[in-house]
């Protein structure tokens, strides 16, 4: 048996048998936990972009440079907006059918309660760290359950899962957007991207990250209006896109795909992968920013999940089921995206996903390094252990991407990504009885009349000695 063959009969038994109902069941028990905080607080969670950073290590105003709880929003969309969005719900409706977009729904809906409980946590047990705040899965599974084996298990499987495995994914979707719209050697473009990925980690990721952090949300607003408009152009289809979706979701109309099984399956690891609910990797963004409460962070973190996949997902969806190209073998991944925004508006189509896929990804592979190299300095700060990280993620794993087939990578961030979701899942469920009383606490105080919920860490008794910040 091939090493693809075998990762994928071991992802196939984890995603059927223990993933997707460890998700959608922890989905569930945090919604009815929250009281259904994802629907019933949608108001709260726009109201709360226009809040200021506070200063919550000391009490006071803003004076250190925190980030404020927009500033957080727009950092984790601008992480989970990309390739989950553009080549991997592609890959789902290839494979699983037009009904792994319900699915994705699905997860995206259950899962922002889950989203709202992990990014609370980190909020609550985050550290200070220099001029600004640190925290997220290694540190919650640290302080608040005492668990340090349990806390560096974590930090290394998300530095393989994002730091490692996830920039081999951004290369490959580059490299395929790339060869599609310019006809570009995947090899050569792979060692551009590497070279350019090394020259950032080793020093040049200011200048360039203040440039992406324009670009990126320029080139998401662009790809999302482009949507809308194939959307407007086709909307007499609409009707029967939400038919087809709905009917093959339940195995009532198979289109594509392998039957349910796959069109289930797909749809939550591919709305996973897009939206990272559940997986840990945004409690890591929202531990830095600084608010009064750590409610609002959950909240602003929910927020995320449903910008992900309810609109940028379901754009992407819509011009693929308009187009009828995803029962075509020979197109999956990002080259299916390229093919249907071809046949809507010409052949301008494949090059601008082309460059917002670089602009997506490249930015990818700086944010997944910086998540991995967070949680190696959790565990160590040797210097050759550093090093050794900055050459294997931004430059081995790329070139690996750029030159493993597109079965290959997705095959092994499917792998980590089971281990890595269940590691959290483990913890969250442990610790979420912290995020249900300060979901109390918050709620209380709004219905006191309190316009901004503030916490005190001597709320939590239990917990004083573990909360470094909230004094």
């Amino acid at each position: 048996m091939e090493l693809n063959d075998l990762i994928t009969s071991v992802n196939d038994a984890l995603w059927a048998y223990v993933l997707i109902g460890a998700l959608v069941g922890c989905g569930l028990w945090f919604t009815w936990c929250t009281r259904f905080v994802q629907f019933r607080m949608v108001g709260e969670m726009f109201r709360l972009l226009t809040d200021s950073a506070v200063d919550t290590a000391s009490g006071v105003g803003s004076e250190r440079k925190h980030i404020s709880s927009f500033q957080a929003f727009a950092v984790s969309v601008a992480t989970r907006v990309g390739t989950g969005n553009l080549a991997g719900v592609a890959s789902a409706i290839a494979i699983g059918g037009p009904g792994a977009v319900f699915w994705m729904w699905v997860i995206a809906l259950v899962g922002s309660a889950t989203a709202f409980v992990e990014s609370t946590l980190a909020q609550l047990f985050k550290q200070k760290h220099q001029d600004s705040f640190i925290g997220g899965p290694a540190y919650y599974i640290q302080r608040g359950l005492h668990q340090r084996w349990m806390a560096v298990l974590f930090a290394v499987l998300i530095t393989c899962q994002f730091g490692l495995s996830n920039n081999s994914i951004q290369a490959n979707t580059i490299c395929g957007a790339m060869q599609e719209a310019f006809g570009w050697s995947p090899a050569w473009v792979g060692v551009v991207l590497a070279a350019l990925g090394l020259f950032i980690v080793f020093g040049g990721i200011q200048r360039i990250a203040r440039v992406s952090s324009i670009l990126v949300p320029v080139m998401a607003i662009g790809y999302v209006a482009l949507a809308v408009v194939v959307i407007v152009m086709n909307v007499e289809q609409i009707p029967h896109v939400l038919k087809v979706i709905v009917l093959d979701a339940f195995g009532i109309q198979q289109v594509a795909g392998g039957g349910l099984g796959a069109t289930i399956m797909y749809g939550v690891k591919r709305g996973l992968f897009s939206n990272e609910a559940g997986e840990g990797s945004a409690p890591n963004v929202a531990a830095t920013a600084a608010v009064s409460h750590p409610v609002k962070q959950g909240l602003i973190q929910a927020l995320g999940v449903f910008t992900d996949t309810l609109i940028v997902c379901s754009c992407t969806a819509f011009i693929i089921l308009i187009s009828g190209l995803y029962d075509v073998p020979e197109l999956n991944g990002i080259a299916l995206t390229q093919s249907a925004l071809q046949s809507e508006v010409g052949s301008l189509g494949p090059v601008f996903v082309a460059i917002a896929i670089f602009l997506f990804a490249f930015s990818s592979i700086i944010g997944n390094y910086y998540y991995g190299e967070a949680n190696i300095r959790f565990i160590t700060s040797n210097a050759r252990v550093m090093t050794a990280y900055r050459i294997c993620s931004a430059g081995v794993m790329v070139i690996f991407g750029a030159l493993a087939s597109f079965e290959l990578v997705w095959n092994i961030v499917d792998f980590f990504m089971a281990f890595l979701t269940a590691c959290n899942l483990v913890a969250i469920v442990l610790l979420g009885r912290y995020a249900f009383r300060l979901l109390d606490d918050y709620r209380q105080q709004k219905r006191r009349g309190i316009k901004e919920p503030t916490f005190h860490r001597s709320q939590f008794p239990e917990l004083e000695k573990d909360l470094e910040c909230w004094e």
